[in-house]
């Protein structure tokens, strides 16, 4: 587990999120690069985020949307990612939860180690804060999946988070690798896959479609290559929706 720091309260409630989640083995620490990365993915619904903070080496900061971290965005913004799917007879509890989390997921996110993640003019913010912490020697965690399935292990990655890599180059004289991560909760493994390196003299466009395609390939290749198990996916659909890894052949899409 790693150090928590930060008020009372929140190393007591990271103690308690310890206590009840996976405690994951690492497989894979060979590909985390000695410089700093930045480490893609599969959210995993909330595995994902707790594994960053709990477990992922090096103690990184994970991008968070800036919603869950503003007490008045957070009751639309969770409705809407975590439970807006749920049967119609229960949708009135869940509407009435995420105005009850407001408080504590301003308190946690702003407390973690997070980035917080803009989708509009602030965005720019977003990524000179990521370049501060990676020229820090920190590494940064993302979790980029989006509702449309890639396959049964992943969904789409949205794209944009590869320009942190642009700025990076230009500020620090150096290429950022991008470490794919297979959040295996059923198998408490963290698996970290081959790294892939951002390319400054390519075509932006082109590297962020190379990138995610070989992030999501590779993350795809090991979870088919483990026993066979229940994914956890990114959305938040009912367990007996959850997928099985499969075969590598039935899962990557070809380059």
């Amino acid at each position: 587990m790693n150090q928590i720091k930060g008020p009372l309260l929140f190393r007591l409630f990271c103690r308690a999120v310890w206590l009840f989640s996976p405690k994951y083995h690492i497989e894979g620490r060979e590909n985390l690069p000695d410089e700093p990365c930045v480490i893609v993915g599969n959210h995993s619904q909330m595995y994902g985020p707790i594994a960053a903070e709990l477990w992922v080496p090096g103690e990184p900061y994970t991008w968070c949307t800036a919603e869950m971290m503003d007490r008045k965005q957070v009751p639309d913004y969770a409705y809407q990612d975590f439970w807006s799917g749920k049967p119609r007879s229960v949708r009135w509890f869940f509407r009435l939860l995420s105005y009850a989390i407001a408080p504590l997921a301003q308190y946690i996110f702003t407390h973690a180690r997070t980035i917080a993640v803009h989708r509009d003019a602030h965005v720019i913010g977003t990524f000179r804060d990521s370049v501060a912490r990676l020229q820090e020697g920190r590494n940064l965690v993302i979790f980029p999946e989006h509702y449309t399935p890639y396959n049964n292990v992943v969904h789409e990655f949205q794209d944009r988070f590869i320009d942190v890599a642009r700025m990076y180059s230009r500020s620090a004289g150096r290429d950022l690798v991008f470490v794919p991560l297979y959040v295996a909760p059923r198998l408490k493994t963290l698996f970290f896959g081959a790294p892939v390196v951002f390319q400054p003299d390519a075509p932006l466009a082109d590297e962020r479609q190379r990138i995610c395609r070989e992030l999501m390939n590779e993350i795809t290749r090991m979870a088919a290559a483990q026993p066979e198990h229940t994914v956890v996916p990114y959305p938040n659909v009912p367990r007996r929706q959850y997928p099985k890894n499969i075969p590598v052949e039935d899962l990557t899409h070809e380059a």
